[in-house]
This record gives structure tokens, sequence and C-alpha cells, in this order.
């Protein structure tokens, strides 16, 4: 088991990962396909013996001590996995930066001075560390691909609905998903089988499409010429790979349907809780969340027959076989101190690539095959509705070729 821990719980957090609940030993099967390994939980699943706080001092103070776990952490706890903790978190998860003003900023350790990557900040910080030796993460707008980047780190994004989320705090439903963060392809692979279970039939994944307006979005020229080796290595794969554009109409163009759609369904889901509380936020979170009052049944109507036409048009272009290639963000993570203006504009630039498969429903992995200034950068892969154990595969062979 990584790191240092008292009983299951680790004893030493010097990157600022976990939350400080009184320890609580969780049970967990004493064999099974993941026995040996340890596994954090980011703080919006519940887990026995803890409250959730979802990274609100207001929820916190809230929150009962539960008395069962969400059914995916029951899944890999059951499976042999052994508690470390509950991890930090962005309030109510609604970032992609991981600088929480109520709990600090976990430390990237791959990225000195730049951020973890929110919401699942904790979770991919404490990966990084060598604290777990895989972590739990949401993600709903890009929460585990975006710090899986930042953080050198393999993560998933799983087929929208194929894994359970009762006894996990709601962002925005038709978007949220659980996934997983690990430093190792082979323990990447082994957790799959279980956190994922097996595909419903087989996928043959044989057709690689490379994404040009995803690669445009990249920051600069030396983004692109630090991913060039990791996009010949996925295509040494394949039988090279073929140019596509993903949005006819501007992947800005989609960015807008995802915040109507993602703002609205979190403001229905905490609205009423931020009126009656007004809780001091960290900046942005709370203007994320009131944008969300303001999107009319207009906005929405036409926001969802876009992601239908977006998910009919990805459907036909990955098939059965088909594999999308593109960069997981547009750069390395963004310095700790970089200014709010800047943050946002490269905010809104990651999520016009991020929402690809958020739109969709279709799984996406980040590979940590690139870096560029000294820090990392991810490479993803999204393939067909419900073929996540085959790209996790996929995606641990190629980076296992090296």
């Amino acid at each position: 088991m990584a790191g240092e821990a008292n009983g299951m719980l680790i004893k030493d957090d010097p990157v600022n990962a976990f939350l400080d609940y009184d320890a609580v030993a969780v049970a967990s099967a004493a064999s099974g396909p993941l026995a040996g390994l340890s596994v954090a939980v980011k703080d919006i699943f519940d887990v026995a013996g803890y409250p959730t706080g979802c990274g609100s001092p207001i929820k916190r103070a809230e929150s009962p001590v539960h008395t069962a776990s969400a059914p995916i952490v029951q899944r890999v706890l059951d499976a042999g996995a052994a508690f470390a903790g509950k991890t930090h978190t962005d309030e109510l998860a609604f970032s992609l930066n991981g600088q929480n003003m109520h709990t600090g900023t976990p430390v990237n350790i791959r990225a000195p001075g730049r951020i973890p990557g929110g919401s699942s900040s904790g979770s991919a910080a404490a990966t990084a560390a060598g604290l777990c030796d895989f972590a739990i993460g949401s993600d709903t707008g890009g929460s585990v691909r975006a710090p899986a980047s930042y953080c050198g780190l393999f993560g998933i994004r799983p087929s929208h609905g194929r894994l359970p989320l009762q006894r996990t705090m709601k962002l925005a439903p038709s978007f949220d998903v659980p996934g997983y963060f690990a430093d190792d392809a082979a323990i990447f692979a082994r957790v799959a089988a279980v956190f994922l279970g097996p595909d419903e039939k087989r996928f043959a994944l044989s057709r690689l499409v490379r994404t040009t307006d995803a690669f445009a979005l990249l920051m600069g020229e030396g983004e692109a010429a630090a991913l060039a080796p990791a996009e010949k290595r996925v295509a040494d794969h394949f039988d090279g790979a073929k140019d596509v554009t993903l949005a006819p109409d501007g992947l800005d163009a989609w960015y807008w349907v995802f915040r109507h759609l993602q703002a609205l369904e979190a403001w229905q889901e905490h609205g009423a809780w931020i009126e009656r509380h007004d809780p001091v936020m960290t900046p942005g979170v709370r203007e994320r969340f009131e944008f969300g009052k303001t999107v009319s049944t207009d906005d929405q109507a036409r926001a969802e027959a876009a992601r239908q036409v977006i998910r009919d048009r990805l459907d036909k272009l990955v098939g059965e076989d088909g594999v999308l290639m593109l960069p997981s963000v547009p750069s390395i993570a963004p310095l700790c101190d970089i200014g709010a203006d800047a943050l946002q504009a490269f905010r809104e630039r990651a999520l016009a690539i991020l929402c690809i498969s958020g739109l969709s429903g279709l799984p996406q992995v980040s590979l940590p095959l690139a870096t560029f200034e000294g820090c990392p950068l991810g490479i993803s892969l999204i393939g067909p509705r419900g073929s996540d154990r085959a790209l996790v595969e996929f995606g641990v062979a190629i980076a296992e070729a090296g």
C-alpha cells in the first residue's frame, strides 16, 4: 500500500490532499483483486463513518456521519482496497482549479507552483504524491481529466450512466460520472476490472480519428510540439490517423451548449441551498452557480436540441471501432498565482475541449504521455459508448509500449 498509513488511514499528508476528519477505519475485504492497494475518496462520496463535506464548511457541518458508503466506493472496498482517507474538493465540485478558500490548494508535486486541477484536486494530488495507489474522483465538466493531465496521471471519465451515483453529491446529473486516477499503467488496468466491470460487448478499436479543432485549441506551438511524439505513439497502434473537424459550428459553440446545461442543472440542484445560506465561496464558484439561474427555458431547449445533434454526430464518427484522439487540456497546469481573468480564459478554453466527452456521454481516458516546460501534459482517447474497459486496455497498451 502506497504512503505511510496509520491502520488504513494516511498518517502524513505533505501535499494537503486529505480532509482533517477524525480517523475512522473503514472495513474492506481481506482478499480480492484490489488487495494490497489503497484508495483515497473525493469528499462528495459517502464513506461509512464519515460526513460528506463537498468542499463546503456549511455542508460539512450539516452532514451526518454516514452509516454506509456510496456503491462505487463499496465496490472497491469489497474487492480488497484499503481506505486511505477522504480528499479535498472544490466547493460543491464546481471548479476546474482545485483552489478552495476554505481548505487551501493541494500541492501538485509534478508541477511545482501550479494548480492541481479540480474539482477532484485532493484525489489527484494524493495519487501523484504516492499517498495512495489510486483515488476516486468525479467528472462533470473535466474534474478527472484535467487534474490527470496537470498531475501526470492516468484518469478516466466513464460512459455516462455506466456507474452508480447513489450516495454521491449531484452537481449536474446529465453530466455527472465517477472516475478514478492511477499513477501506474498496470494499476490503472487492475482497478478498471473492478471499478468499471466488463464491457457489455466486445469492441475492436481499430480506427483513429485526430480531432483537428481540439488540437487547434492548444495554447501554442510549444504544446503542439510537446504532444507530437505522444500523437505518433498513439497512431503507431493504428494504421495512421484520419483528420476530422468535430464541430462544424466551432467548439466554442459546443462549450456554450455545455455551459448552459451544466449551469442550469447545478442551480436546480443547489440554488435553493445557496439562497438559504448565502455562503462565502471561492471567487468564481458562486458566479458559476448563479449563471445557471439566468438560463431560460428557451436557452435550455436550444441547448438540449444541440446536445442531441452533437451526440448523434460523435456516435456516427466513432461507430463501433473508432477512437478520437485529442489533447486533454490546452496546456500544462496554470500557475497558482495566475490572475482571475487569465484563469477564467484558460478554463473556458479547456472546457471547449473537455465538453466533447461530456456532451456526447462517451468514455475518455487521459494518458500521461507528454511534458512541456518540465510539467505533465496529457493526451486523450475517446471511444464508443460502453467501450470503457477496451479503451483503458488500449490506453495502457500504448503507455506500456513506451
